[in-house]
C-alpha cells in the first residue's frame, strides 16, 4: 500500500519532518481514507499518526547565566576612537592650565603622564584631580 501522498499531507497538516511521522500498523486503512488536511489532525488526535520525539541534538536550552553589559566588550576600533577624543580634550585642557601659569612644569608634566596612561575617566575627573593638588 502506497501512502507516500498521505505522508506528505500530513508533513504539510502537522508541520514536522516526513522521517518523524509514522503511521500505525493496524490503523492504515483509515489513514488511507484521509482525504483533508482535518481528517489527518483528527487521525493524529486519535493516535493513528504519532511523531517520533526528535534525535541528536535538542534546542539548546536558554543559559541561566547571561553575559553582562560588564562583559561585553566593544570594537577596538570604537575603544581607540574614545580613547583618542578623550585624551585631546584632556591635554587641550592641560595646555589651558599651563598657559595660566596655576601648575608648575613638573606637575604637568605628571599629569600627562596620567592622562596618556588613561587614568582620567574624564574632564571632570582630572579637574578634580588638579583640585586635590593644590589644597
Amino acid at each position: 500500500m502506497n501512502l507516500s501522498k498521505k505522508k506528505a499531507l500530513a508533513v504539510k497538516t502537522l508541520k514536522k519532518g516526513k522521517k518523524r511521522i509514522v503511521f500505525l500498523e493496524s490503523r492504515l486503512n483509515d489513514i488511507k481514507e484521509a482525504i483533508t488536511k482535518q481528517d489527518i489532525r483528527d487521525l493524529h488526535k486519535e493516535g493513528a499518526i504519532v511523531i517520533k520525539e526528535l534525535k541528536g541534538k535538542r534546542k539548546k536550552k536558554k543559559r541561566k547565566t547571561k553575559k553582562g553589559k560588564g562583559n561585553v566588550r566593544k570594537k577596538v576600533n570604537k575603544r581607540k576612537k574614545d580613547y583618542v577624543t578623550l585624551t585631546r580634550k584632556l591635554r587641550k585642557y592641560l595646555n589651558e592650565i599651563k598657559n595660566q601659569k596655576k601648575l608648575s612644569k613638573e606637575e604637568s608634566n605628571e599629569i600627562g603622564k596620567r592622562i596618556r596612561n588613561k587614568m582620567f575617566r574624564s574632564k571632570s575627573h582630572m579637574k578634580e584631580y588638579i583640585g586635590g593638588i593644590k589644597r
